[in-house]
């Protein structure tokens, strides 16, 4: 559907909610709120039903009764067991996705994985719109191999919406050994052209490592196609593993038995109930494992994956699609008069499934809609109120509810009488 035939009254958001291909999957997920308009999945994905029956089960029957006898009937294969859900996700062959770890963990394993397979090149390219975490990463893992590394960080023309491509790409040399990059960006949701930057960075020799935390769940990712070497992502945003849910990992097949993650854990062991003093790394993706993984957290998001394995990635992202061009007409049509700038970019192929919307007064209005006006956003240094739109439970009056209450904030000046001090988590 064209922007052209859109319209900002809420009548229209109803007709968009009943023409819904996936409106009833909102009553999968726990609503405790009536009047509450959740606008952040993309860093918290809500609860889905079937989860805490499955989380009673792992307790009472699993943990309760079966105790150490859990790990032979269902636990040990869990990470492979759930990745192979995941990789379904991303576009990836069995055998290569495996969950373990949080993300910041998994991209140290797989940034010294990649580095070592090229250790006469010293070139590592990131971009200024990445998530810091993964920046840091970066300047641990080059301090750790004695500080030979340049870290280069591509930055951006039009204030950190869209990343400098161009000097992106004529930044790759012979001398690069690892490209990583968040292929939708966490503050303004620019989506990167996978395909493209991979094969470019392959024309020079070098490796690529994607970071799918924003995308996973929403974009119809082909990890295999692309050729990808190397990718990371959390579970807690838009596959709804629940909060601090562990991260999965992707290694190519053919690259997986000529690295080591450099984390040498008895999970990673070839035989790890032998119990040899001296390690033996595991073939295939199990060797990107480490210590004793978090069973509770992944049987949940074992459970919450079904959900989005039912809808559909393809029909995810045709209303993921949908979602953000109306948020962006009505940013336009009611937001702009008021100071409001768009922080996300036009092109709904060129975005991920969140929509920054940019005001000098953005963290006093973000506050006023989480405390008064029951819109839970987030903010994203400096002046960005990140509205996170999920497909399987965000309705079409919810956005236009959202945007409502936004102009009230800032029309009414309630923001006004919440201090310009930042809050500890924003």
């Amino acid at each position: 559907m064209s922007m052209d035939n859109f319209h900002p009254g809420i009548e229209f958001a109803h007709q968009l909610d009943i023409n819904d291909e996936l409106a009833s999957f909102r009553e999968a997920f726990i609503n405790t709120e009536s009047d509450l308009i959740y606008m952040d999945g993309n860093s918290l994905g809500r609860l889905p039903k079937t989860v805490p029956e499955r989380i009673r089960s792992a307790i009472d029957e699993e943990w309760g009764h079966d105790l150490i006898r859990g790990w032979n009937k269902n636990w040990y294969s869990s990470p492979v067991r759930v990745g192979e859900k995941i990789a379904l996700l991303v576009g990836a062959a069995p055998g290569q996705v495996v969950v373990s770890d949080s993300t910041s963990v998994n991209l140290f394993k797989l940034v010294l994985a990649a580095l070592s397979l090229h250790p006469e090149r010293t070139r590592i390219i990131s971009d200024t719109l990445n998530f810091p975490s993964d920046l840091y990463i970066l300047q641990g893992c080059s301090r750790l191999l004695g500080g030979r590394h340049d870290i280069i960080r591509i930055g951006s023309n039009d204030g950190d919406i869209t990343p400098d491509i161009e000097s992106l790409y004529s930044s790759i040399d012979n001398n690069t050994a690892l490209i990583t990059l968040s292929q939708v960006a966490f503050k303004s949701g620019f989506l990167y052209d996978m395909a493209a930057v991979t094969a470019r960075a392959h024309r020079h020799g070098a490796l690529v490592l994607w970071d799918l935390s924003h995308s996973a769940g929403v974009i119809p990712i082909q990890l295999d196609t692309c050729d990808v070497d190397f990718a990371v992502g959390c579970t807690y945003k838009y596959l709804n593993g629940g909060p601090g849910s562990p991260a999965f990992l992707y290694v190519r097949k053919d690259l997986q038995d000529v690295t080591l993650s450099p984390i040498w854990g008895w999970f990673s062991q070839k035989s790890p109930f032998t119990f040899d003093l001296d390690y033996n790394p595991a073939t295939g993706i199990t060797r990107f494992l480490a210590g004793t993984p978090p069973i509770l957290s992944l049987l949940t998001l074992e459970s919450a994956l079904n959900t989005i394995q039912e809808a559909g990635i393809v029909r995810l992202r045709r209303k993921s699609v949908l979602l953000t061009e109306y948020i962006v007409f009505l940013a336009d049509t009611v937001l702009s008069p008021l100071g409001f700038s768009l922080g996300s970019p036009r092109d709904p192929e060129r975005r991920g499934s969140h929509v920054s919307l940019r005001h000098p007064e953005g963290y006093r209005i973000s506050r006023s809609l989480v405390e008064e006006l029951n819109v839970l956003p987030d903010f994203r240094e400096p002046d960005n109120i990140r509205f996170g739109l999920s497909p399987l439970y965000t309705s079409f009056t919810e956005v236009w509810q959202a945007v409502e209450r936004t102009r009230r904030a800032l029309e009414e000046k309630l923001y006004q009488k919440y201090p310009a001090k930042r809050l500890t988590v924003t």
